[in-house]
């Protein structure tokens, strides 16, 4: 037992190589557990699932994607001491690669800051200032990545096919949640698409895919264009269905928005403050 843990689920985190069919299929179960609980929580502690509840979460997913890049960058030995402040922060050794830092730890830590910062401002009675709080924490994280990058034309690659798509949605439906739904799926199929199919061409940096989904339907033609595509297909699926829904509670629909928004955003800011950063 002590060797399948290790070989399936620490070793692979150790190694950097990412994610195996197991610890996959593993990590889904438990998200899909916690996803479970955490709806309930929200029913029982009546915490309306609305627009403003949503973009108050999503500075904290930008968080644990920076947070992850700066680490990434670290590891990489691309995270200079530039000022004095990104050399007290390599002496620290707190972003240092770890169980705590990587995937799944990151998010893990980012949930607890954000419940954590939810309970406090229940507490004092102003969770409207949770978004920015999420600002607050997210902001600094940016600014010390911004010196170190550079591939902006990537970015602006991706972010070209990321909103083109949502603009459309939001056009048809007129949600703006549906529509950044959208585009945050297409934002992680986007920069999985350019640096798999590109990035070596014209970044001169060679990338892998750590996620077995996305690796097979990346391999499925040599391209990952199927990824993108499938992406495109399944996120305006869902806000089709989405707006289209009507026996479901407001605050269900957003709820499931909320999750296929945080499993796009999360891994494509990532990818694209990666490429960024030369990492």
């Amino acid at each position: 037992m002590e060797n399948f843990i290790f070989n399936y689920y620490i070793e692979p985190i150790l190694s950097r190589t990412g994610y195996n069919p197991i610890n996959t299929i593993s990590y889904a179960i438990l998200a899909l557990i916690s996803l479970y609980v955490i709806y309930r929580l929200f029913k029982k502690y009546d915490i309306t699932i609305d627009k403003k509840f949503i973009f108050s979460v999503i500075p904290f997913v930008l968080l644990g994607s920076t947070v992850r890049v700066v680490t990434d960058a670290i590891d990489a030995g691309k995270f200079l001491p530039i000022t004095p402040i990104h050399k007290a922060i390599l002496d620290s050794h707190i972003y240092d690669y770890g169980f705590l830092t990587a995937s799944p730890g990151i998010y893990i830590v980012i949930a607890f800051v954000l419940f954590a910062s939810m309970i406090a401002l229940r507490r004092i009675k102003k969770p409207e200032l949770l978004g920015q709080i999420g600002l607050a924490l997210w902001v600094p994280h940016f600014l010390l990545l911004l010196p170190f990058f550079k591939f902006w034309i990537f970015a602006f690659g991706v972010a070209t096919l990321a909103t083109i798509p949502a603009f459309i949605v939001w056009k048809l439906w007129k949600n703006e949640i549906y529509a950044l739904m959208v585009g945050a799926q297409l934002l992680d199929g986007a920069a999985t698409f350019l640096i798999l199919d590109f990035g070596e061409k014209i970044l001169g940096v060679k990338y892998f895919e750590q996620h077995v989904v996305s690796s097979g339907l990346c391999n499925i033609f040599n391209t990952c264009t199927t990824f993108y595509v499938a992406k495109l297909a399944i996120s305006v699926a869902a806000a089709y269905l989405l707006v289209k829904e009507k026996d479901s509670s407001e605050n269900e629909r957003y709820f499931i928005a909320l999750v296929i928004l945080i499993m796009g955003l999360a891994p494509g800011l990532r990818d694209v403050l990666r490429v960024l950063a030369g990492t």
